[in-house]
């Protein structure tokens, strides 16, 4: 069953449909925004609509922070995804309501080609200032470091800027091939053979082997280490609902935060939160 899940949710990190139609149903929830939350919440919607057959829930491609309020509040959507750029008192006046689900963390994701190593943050900014550029250096093999990153502007890039000293003013060199969207980083790394790049647990579960992630500082981004904060690069998952949102979200928010939602999240490589 959780295999299931996973493939559904891996299409939507690879580009495919994230929309989910149904011939019978008698609900409908529509579901968009930050791509980087989108793989999580497509695990959940599939698992979800396994169980409630009667529910349709639609996953857009992703829209930016100020778009999804905009369609949250005017009924396009009924949950918008979000990570980061929530402001308390907007959803106050805006009357909607920001529901945390989970913690994920961020992690320094690799192509399949890549052995299991260790980085320091210091490896990571010679990385990704072209001053290391085979993993031979970094106790792998003789291959060609591939970097890729997000824009400064996403949370992934966001929080290891913050929380690797030695890179947060760092100006990338061109060679450092920048993905627009958390899909276009997973199709990335999964692609191309010494890719590196800033992805989530989430996507790492979700890729069946292709890609897998990185120890930091010795430190390895388990479930209980994201729990105890020994752990530091995390992102937080936001559904972000109208105050008094229909019935039909009302038990979709309701499942997921139940035991079999939790399952489910822990089974996509993220910590539920309580």
């Amino acid at each position: 069953m959780k295999r299931a899940w996973k493939i559904g949710a891996l299409a939507v990190v690879l580009g495919v449909s994230a929309v989910t139609t149904h011939s019978q149903t008698s609900e409908r929830i529509v579901v968009d925004g930050s791509t980087g939350v989108m793989p999580l919440a497509t695990a959940l919607a599939r698992a979800y609509q396994q169980h409630h057959a009667g529910t349709a829930i639609e996953l857009g491609r992703g829209l930016g922070t100020k778009a999804r309020l905009d369609a949250l509040a005017q009924g396009k959507i009924d949950i918008a995804l979000a990570s980061h750029g929530l402001d308390p008192d907007d959803l106050k006046r805006r009357a909607m309501t920001a529901h945390e689900i989970a913690k994920v963390a961020v992690v320094f994701g690799v192509n399949e080609s890549v052995p299991a190593v260790d980085l320091t943050d210091r490896h990571v900014c010679d990385i990704y200032a072209g001053r290391v550029t085979s993993w031979k250096e970094v106790g792998g093999p003789a291959l060609a470091i591939a970097p890729r990153t997000r824009p400064d502007s996403e949370v992934d890039t966001e929080v290891v800027r913050a929380k690797i000293a030695c890179l947060k003013d760092l100006k990338m060199p061109d060679a450092v091939k920048v993905m627009p969207k958390s899909g276009d980083m997973a199709k990335e790394l999964a692609a191309t053979r010494g890719a590196v790049g800033m992805t989530t647990t989430t996507v790492v579960e979700q890729s069946r082997g292709k890609i897998r992630s990185l120890t930091l500082n010795g430190v390895a981004p388990t479930a209980e280490n994201v729990e105890t904060k020994t752990y530091a690069l995390t992102r937080d998952s936001f559904f972000v609902t109208k105050a008094a949102p229909a019935a039909a979200v009302e038990r979709f928010l309701a499942w997921v935060r139940s035991r079999a939602g939790a399952d489910v999240i822990v089974a996509n490589g993220a910590v539920p939160v309580k």
